[in-house]
């Protein structure tokens, strides 16, 4: 669904189930009547089964629906509670907030990732929360398995656990590890620089790769690229 609404930056997401039995990645995205602009979460439900999709779902429409002074660490929080009193399953998450001078906030459990992007260059704004990161920061060895354990989520993370960071840039990609893995930094740039290439690209590009994951991409395009007149609004989590 398009909807022409003035002064917000052309966004759009797709996702893909994949080879796997479900999809269990969710989208989120929400603008408060008078808010300062809108604000985005994508999840990735851990696990193949019902209750990491429906983890995913609540986790990405409680942090999307955060009042936006509140943060996005109070989102990831917020999730947190919703998942806890909802469902049994869990996910990881990362939630994007429009920062009070341009560009985001950005807060993030597990391997969930926010990257910004200008048009030229692709710059990853959050560090994957999972076991091979973990000792790949203290120079150890690190087997293909530990890229898939993650250290966090949106169940069990303390509050001094949430990764966060902040951007100026008005582009953003938020995704989750079934697109980047299979394609990696240089492969995600490849599809973005192509001239009218997003969200759907990446999906596409990404499952061409081999991609045994659900696949999901939210994608707020760039300044340049933006007309800053239509909003892409898909069904929120």
């Amino acid at each position: 669904m398009i909807t022409t609404r003035p002064g917000y930056p052309r966004w759009h997401t797709a996702s893909a189930q994949g080879p796997r039995s479900l999809n269990a990645d969710a989208v989120g995205a929400y603008a408060a009547a008078g808010g300062p602009g809108i604000a985005f979460a994508l999840a990735d439900g851990v696990g193949d089964d019902p209750t990491a999709a429906r983890a995913a779902r609540t986790a990405a429409a409680a942090a999307a629906r955060t009042p936006v002074h509140k943060g996005p660490v109070e989102a990831v929080l917020a999730a947190q509670r919703a998942v806890r009193e909802q469902t049994l399953g869990d996910a990881v998450l990362v939630v994007a907030m429009p920062a009070e001078h341009g560009g985001y906030r950005i807060a993030w459990v597990g391997d969930a990732r926010a990257y910004a992007w200008d048009g030229t260059t692709l710059s990853p704004l959050t560090t994957d929360h999972t076991l091979a990161e973990f000792f790949r920061a203290r120079h150890q060895p690190v087997t293909p398995r530990m890229e898939h354990v993650v250290t966090t989520s949106v169940r069990t993370a303390e509050a001094h656990e949430i990764g966060t960071a902040e951007t100026t840039s008005a582009g953003l990609l938020l995704t989750s590890d079934g697109i980047h893995k299979p394609l990696t930094g240089s492969g995600i740039r490849a599809v973005l620089a192509q001239p009218g290439t997003g969200a759907a690209e990446l999906v596409e590009a990404a499952l061409a790769r081999g991609g045994s994951d659900n696949a999901t991409a939210l994608y707020v395009e760039p300044l340049e690229a933006a007309d800053n007149t239509t909003v892409r609004f898909p069904i929120a989590a």
